[in-house]
């Protein structure tokens, strides 16, 4: 019984130790890197496995870097991925570059993916060039006639350019701006409409792709759309505020003679106040001039008579030559 157990206990060390032996040894991978004429050493595999390196992760493109007869070490995958790249796809970037003979150093590779580019899509542009479909432009003639232009622009990947160049936004954003600057030249809206190429030609003479990660192939004009007569809006945006200015204007002076008149409303209630106070003072002054002698009583009586003729007076101009009043009535009567 007791050798049992000591046979099944050296059973189960044997099985932990080989697992713990062929997870730092990965003889599957050495095996097949032999196989493919890659020469890989264990104690390489075994140092991958202490510096935290997956090694499937370089042996694999190891091989398949070797069988498209690259020249690539594993020194070189390694250290790219440390460097936190994805080892696989530069690989792969590296064939299909390799195949359409498009020089693409190792180095240059790695820097591109390395920067946050796709380095294998950026290959593929290459050979395939991508078609990039602006946003609907706005553009406004010099009649003042709006017209909407959409455009597409074939790019090509410019491997050079990809580490520092600009990208797919710079290039619709400076397509856009030749839009609006060679439709904005042009006199005529109809001119446009008649030869939306002359918008490609220009575009494309202008080397908008300068400083950018691709390179400019075609500017091709997809839709052009008459839009809103924007001149006409501005000139009548122009005469309502015109309008409300003269209006504003007009308030303003009327306010102002409201103001004058309200002034001499005013200045005439307190001068007719003053006439009554002074009239009011009249019969005192009268009197004192009696109490005094300054005044006798004929005199009195002549002022008097001069005040009612003149009340006479004024009403019959008030009342005007021939009309009848209450008083000429009763005179005929008698």
């Amino acid at each position: 019984m007791t050798a049992l157990f000591s046979s099944l206990f050296l059973l189960i060390l044997f099985i932990v130790g080989l697992s713990i032996f062929l997870h730092f040894v990965p003889l599957g991978l050495w095996i097949s890197a032999m196989a493919a004429g890659v020469h890989v050493g264990i104690f390489t595999l075994v140092g991958m496995r202490l510096r935290r390196v997956p090694p499937a992760q370089i042996v694999l493109p190891l091989i398949k870097a070797n069988k498209a007869g690259l020249q690539v070490n594993v020194n070189q995958l390694e250290a790219h991925y440390l460097a936190g790249g994805n080892v696989d796809r530069v690989v792969d970037a590296l064939i299909a570059a390799h195949r359409a003979q498009i020089p693409l150093p190792f180095e240059r590779s790695a820097a591109i993916d390395l920067a946050g580019r796709n380095v294998l899509e950026a290959v593929q542009m290459s050979v395939n060039p991508k078609v990039i479909e602006t946003p609907v432009v706005q553009a406004v003639a010099k009649n003042g006639i709006e017209l909407r232009v959409k455009a597409r622009v074939t790019v090509r990947a410019n491997i050079d350019r990809l580490v520092g160049g600009a990208g797919e936004a710079t290039v619709i954003a400076r397509v856009g701006e030749g839009i609006v600057t060679t439709v904005g030249s042009s006199s005529e809206h109809k001119d446009v409409l008649a030869n939306p190429d002359h918008i490609s030609r220009t575009v494309l003479s202008k080397g908008l792709d300068a400083g950018t990660a691709f390179e400019i192939l075609s500017i091709d004009i997809a839709d052009v759309d008459v839009g809103r007569n924007i001149g006409a809006a501005l000139l009548t945006d122009q005469a309502e505020a015109e309008k409300r200015i003269a209006q504003a204007k007009a308030e303003e002076r009327r306010a102002m003679a409201v103001a004058k008149e309200q002034e001499m409303k005013a200045y005439t209630q307190e001068m007719q106040a003053k006439v009554v106070e002074a009239q009011a003072e009249v019969p005192h002054a009268m009197a004192v001039a009696l109490q005094e002698g300054r005044m006798g009583v004929m005199d009195y009586y002549t002022m008097n008579n001069i005040l009612a003729d003149t009340q006479m007076r004024e009403t019959i101009a008030k009342v005007g030559p021939g009309s009848s009043t209450p008083k000429n009535d009763e005179i005929k009567n008698r």
